[in-house]
């Protein structure tokens, strides 16, 4: 795994149109909207960490949360921003590396679908301490990454239960962490672990 390459993210949003995108879902994620439920969340500040072209972003705009959506690339955050404004909704878009956040924000809610899973080992443990820096005491991070029940050549890491409550144990109280799938472009529905986390107080 350690060995993995991964697309250079400016360059792949500079030539290539989101929506032809794997990851590109244009509502929310189920996972997401269950947790939401589950929880009783319905308001808040939230944070999403690789908002690539923004949509979950919005969709909680619209559900009436103050969002902002962070990614490494320029161009994302740009296309982002412009679908935002066609779309009348108010979110911000910030070009942001999390692993060197300029965020001085306090989250409600942090949200990661598709980050956590395409860093190196040897940042994991550094994006656990930001990530729980960012967020209030008692507030929930939202994580959804590539399960090893997926067999798939290439792709993201893929991560066990076991192995995400090590990572993030911590600093968090693990809630749940379920067996998904990464639904988007492709026909086919990668295997994925939906987690749940409480920030320790």
């Amino acid at each position: 795994m350690a060995g993995k390459n991964f697309p250079d993210w400016e360059k792949l949003y500079r030539d290539q149109e989101v929506e032809t995108m794997p990851w590109y879902k244009p509502d929310l994620d189920l996972n997401f909207e269950r947790n939401l439920a589950d929880l009783k969340i319905v308001s808040g500040l939230v944070l999403d960490i690789g908002s690539g072209p923004g949509t979950q972003a919005l969709e909680l705009a619209k559900r009436g949360f103050q969002v902002i959506g962070t990614d490494i690339s320029a161009t994302a955050v740009g296309k982002a921003r412009d679908l935002a404004e066609k779309e009348k909704i108010g979110v911000e878009f910030i070009h942001d590396d999390i692993l060197h956040t300029r965020l001085d924000k306090k989250f409600d809610l942090i949200l990661d679908r598709g980050c956590f899973h395409v860093l190196p080992l040897y940042e994991r443990d550094n994006y656990v301490k930001i990530v729980a820096n960012l967020l209030k005491p008692g507030g929930y991070f939202f994580l959804k990454c590539f399960s090893v029940k997926e067999t798939t050549d290439g792709g993201p890491h893929r991560f066990t239960p076991r192995g995400i409550t090590g990572y993030f144990q911590n600093r968090f109280e693990i809630v749940a962490i379920q067996d998904a799938i990464f639904k988007g472009t492709p026909s086919h529905r990668p295997r994925a672990l939906s987690c749940v986390m409480r920030k320790r107080s």
